[in-house]
């Protein structure tokens, strides 16, 4: 028995490199983004609109909650390490560094901030070590929107963001011609 021919146009988006279907996110963009991000979480917290503490999520979530952190001029800042990506390929995350639980507690007025929420296994993780904080992230996906309070721009679940701290410049060959 022969395996059908798949759609010409199915084969050439399962043939697609990552970089084809991608999001390239540059350093200013990103600060615009998180900035946007900080305005909408102005005024949001439970404590006459503030909130205590901003935990961000490594590596990605850094950049983005020190932007927020200083906007809304938050000065407890911590990060939780979850671990879920080997390179390219998602693995089972599991928590490598919790922040100060003592000061941390259930969550409660904390904002958690990380950069990209995918599929929503991280986040889930997050949750059960924080169930009471606001989850916020940069860019969201279909499939983990269901796990974040707030995000400013979504993507579709087969993009794949390139971050500025992932890229270098180079030389790009034109689509037509030799250069």
């Amino acid at each position: 028995m022969t395996r059908p021919r798949p759609h010409p146009e199915e084969s050439a988006m399962n043939d697609r490199l990552p970089h084809e279907k991608g999001f390239h996110v540059s350093w200013d963009q990103l600060h615009r983004d998180a900035r946007a991000l900080a305005w909408r979480l102005q005024g949001q917290g439970p404590d006459e609109g503030a909130w205590r503490a901003v935990v961000a999520i490594t590596r990605g979530g850094m950049a983005p909650a020190m932007i927020v952190a200083r906007e809304l001029d938050i000065r407890m800042v911590d990060t939780i390490s979850v671990k879920s990506y080997n390179h390219q390929t998602q693995a089972e995350p599991r928590v490598i560094k919790s922040p100060d639980m003592d000061v941390i507690g259930d969550g409660t007025g904390v904002l958690v901030v990380d950069d990209l929420v995918d599929t929503g296994r991280t986040l889930e993780v997050v949750r059960s070590h924080m169930p009471k904080a606001h989850v916020a992230t940069v860019y969201a996906k279909p499939q983990g929107r269901p796990q974040v309070d707030t995000f400013i721009t979504e993507v579709s679940q087969d993009t794949w963001i390139f971050f500025p701290w992932d890229m270098a410049l180079q030389y790009v060959k034109p689509y037509r011609g030799d250069d």
